[in-house]
């Protein structure tokens, strides 16, 4: 069994049947017909995945990992705020008539800071930091300005990464405020294993492990019976995930320096709402 697939079917079992519904209050979020989307979810939720052995994708159903990773180089690459630089459409609901979602996500990473050595953006200083100082405990970033949340069109979800290196080995916490269990929980988890396996590349280091911490973990009340069909599904081998060994610059990455190797998965064909 894939790892990612054990994880996922232990955290989504657990929210189903210990999870807390939220049918007894008002929520913000809705679907496209005006309904309260309404969720069950379970509080602080920690996942362990080790790069090392086997890179954490979903067999159960298909996860679209390329264009996770495409979201990915939006974000931490272009530090774009525009829907019209981003290939898929996963955020269009959120950007107004001009594309933007405001000064959210890569917005916030893009925004330089003084420090001793120069101005640098959060991800300059990611990567200066694990090459010039890899024994520091402030490799981190944050996209939670509290300053900026009113001209956000969605606050972060996943709003923090911290890198740590031990030896030669990079492991790396992401911390999520929410997390929607089957449209978003496994697109994340690529993306910041892709991203720590960059980092680590691209700062003579090895990947070691991912640590995902979700405050609320949640699955929508339109999602439940779609949840419990995938997690009837058998789990398949994980594949092997390939990273082009030639590139040594962070902004050299492209959607096609990686690739993955006997990727198989069960066919899902349904279509999944999303609440906004």
């Amino acid at each position: 069994m894939s790892k990612a697939d054990e994880i996922f079917i232990a955290n989504c079992k657990d929210i189903l049947e210990n999870g807390v519904w939220d049918t007894d209050r008002e929520v913000r979020p809705h679907w496209e017909d005006g309904t309260p989307a309404h969720t069950v979810k379970k509080f602080g939720i920690i996942n362990r995945y080790n790069l090392s052995e086997e890179f954490p994708i979903l067999t159960l159903r298909r996860t679209y990992w390329k264009s996770a990773v495409d979201e990915l180089l939006w974000i931490w690459q272009k530090k774009s705020n525009n829907v019209h630089e981003l290939r898929s459409g996963v955020w269009d609901a959120w950007a107004d008539e001009n594309g933007s979602i405001g000064k959210a996500y890569g917005y916030q990473l893009g925004v330089k800071h003084h420090y001793p050595e120069g101005d640098m953006d959060q991800v300059d200083r990611v990567l200066w930091l694990l090459k010039n100082d890899p024994a520091s405990r402030r490799i981190l970033t944050s996209l939670y300005n509290f300053q900026d949340l009113s001209e956000m069109a969605l606050y972060p979800c996943a709003y923090s990464m911290t890198f740590n290196v031990s030896g030669n080995v990079l492991n790396a916490i992401l911390n999520q405020r929410s997390q929607d269990m089957l449209t978003a929980n496994n697109w994340n988890v690529v993306q910041y294993s892709v991203l720590t396996i960059m980092m680590a590349q691209v700062s003579g280091l090895v990947p070691g492990q991912l640590i995902h911490v979700i405050a609320d973990a949640h699955i929508y009340d339109r999602h439940v019976d779609t949840v419990r069909r995938i997690l009837e599904n058998p789990s398949l081998p994980a594949p092997t995930f390939h990273i082009d060994p030639t590139v040594k610059d962070f902004y050299a990455f492209t959607r096609d320096s990686f690739s993955m190797e006997n990727y198989r998965y069960n066919e899902f064909s349904e279509k999944i709402p999303v609440a906004i």
